[in-house]
């Protein structure tokens, strides 16, 4: 078969990024010269203050005798503390997410009716347009999901006579279809793919309308739409736990930083989508679980403490896995000490490891949990601690659950499109400038020079 020429990369083309390279880059030692804030955040992983918010606060720091310390890691939904939500909707049994979402679209916690009105509306919304999947979805399927996500949103603003309007109550409308249409754009993207270029077979359910977030998605995925009650309920746990994480995370930042231009909720939610699908942001779980395969694969007896502290060694040095030199999993940008979502997430994970008959595996996430932050301070000078974040299990989670690596990250978009949606309407209601950042030029200032003369 011939390459494709819209992917073949030529040797001009290897020549004109050589020339790039050598005239583009910038000294490092420059970004210190000015002081410069990369990644907006200093060398402890504060971040540079950038707007406010009421949605959600990240703690990771508290002040004792005028100095600011490292603490445990403490995660609020409108001002009320994860653990609390999580723990008011696992002792009442019932599914959390779409409660989640009220509190942080509307910015209080639902009462019954509320709640009950929420869900029915949330579940009218749950239909996508005549012939879409089959004149969208369906046509030209893409390999990665995210992708296909954000050709769905693009494509649903030429279904929508409004799709300009940007008063609060139309892009409240719009906030709530596609936290409705989330799951079917990514279930149904990756059943089309799977159908066409591999083989499966083509099975298309209905969202049913008594069922939670959480239930449609397994009910949607699996061909026999069966799934268990712990199941569901740690899907549902793992979508509230990604729902929402303060203004200054990536994909956020951007539905800020786009919506402030006045920009349409189509657009916006799809530059989002594209910072979440970069590795750096919502691809890390997938990276972990791929880790932890090369890992089960190299070490015979995955008990062994020594076997397992050579292999983060060895991952640290660039000598295994993908030779990037990194643990996956451990260290956030904000986080030191711990991250509220994994504290939270760990019990439910064992749980789940029982009911799966995968206890091995969890003991293995757990011994990697408590030696690598010992590795990594052997390994590297670090400014900060370093914890397992929630990426460490969360793709261990999907993993039992049976869901294919090609929905991990569209899964994060499902629970996060509740957090975009929030700061769009945040943005929108306080409509400030712009957002403009300043970039310090360091290219010096040079003559034109004729065609002629140039070497």
């Amino acid at each position: 078969m011939s390459e494709n020429p819209y992917s073949r990369i030529t040797e001009e083309i290897v020549n004109l990024s050589q020339i790039c390279t050598e005239h583009c880059g910038i000294d490092p030692e420059l970004y210190s010269m000015y002081e410069v804030k990369r990644g907006l955040r200093d060398i402890n992983g504060k971040g540079v203050l950038a707007g406010l918010t009421e949605i959600g606060d990240v703690v990771s720091y508290e002040t004792v005798d005028g100095k600011s310390i490292p603490c445990e890691g403490r995660l609020y939904y409108r001002g009320i503390n994860i653990e609390d939500i999580v723990n008011g909707f696992l002792r009442e049994d019932r599914f959390g997410f779409e409660e989640v979402t009220y509190l942080l679209l509307m910015g209080k916690l639902p009462n019954k009716t509320e709640l009950d009105e929420f869900c029915n509306l949330l579940a009218n919304y749950r239909t996508l347009p005549t012939n879409f999947v089959r004149d969208i979805i369906m046509k030209a399927p893409s390999a990665d999901m995210m992708n296909t996500l954000a050709r769905s949103v693009l494509t649903l603003y030429a279904y929508d006579d409004r799709a300009d309007d940007i008063s609060l109550p139309n892009v409240m409308r719009q906030s709530l279809q596609l936290i409705s249409l989330f799951p079917l754009f990514s279930v149904y993207g990756y059943q089309a793919y799977r159908h066409y270029h591999e083989g499966d077979s083509l099975i298309i359910h209905t969202p049913q309308r008594g069922l939670s977030t959480a239930e449609n998605i397994l009910y949607l995925l699996r061909p026999d739409s069966k799934y268990s009650h712990l199941e569901a309920k740690i899907l549902d746990l793992a979508l509230v736990l990604h729902a929402e994480h303060g203004g200054g995370n990536n994909s956020s930042f951007t539905t800020h930083v786009v919506s402030s231009s006045g920009t349409d909720t189509y657009s916006s939610t799809a530059a989002s989508l594209g910072s979440l699908k970069g590795p750096k942001h919502g691809g890390a779980n997938i990276k972990v679980v791929q880790m932890f395969e090369d890992m089960k694969q190299v070490i015979p007896d995955w008990e062994d403490e020594g076997l397992v502290r050579q292999y983060l060694h060895d991952l640290l040095n660039k000598n295994a896995f993908d030779r990037a030199g990194l643990i996956y999993g451990m260290g956030h940008a904000v986080y030191s000490i711990s991250d509220p979502r994994a504290r939270i997430f760990r019990h439910f994970v064992q749980r789940l490891s029982e009911e799966k008959h995968m206890e091995k595996e969890f003991r293995l996430y757990s011994l990697v949990e408590e030696l690598a932050p010992k590795v990594i301070a052997e390994e590297r000078h670090i400014y900060k601690g370093v914890s397992a974040n929630v990426d460490f299990y969360s793709g261990f989670v999907y993993s039992m659950l049976g869901l294919p690596t090609e929905l991990f990250t569209p899964l994060f978009a499902i629970a996060r499109i509740t957090g975009w949606s929030a700061h769009r309407m945040e943005e929108l209601m306080n409509a400030g400038k712009i957002i403009r950042p300043a970039y310090k030029s360091v290219a010096a200032h040079v003559p034109y020079e004729p065609l002629e003369s140039r070497r």
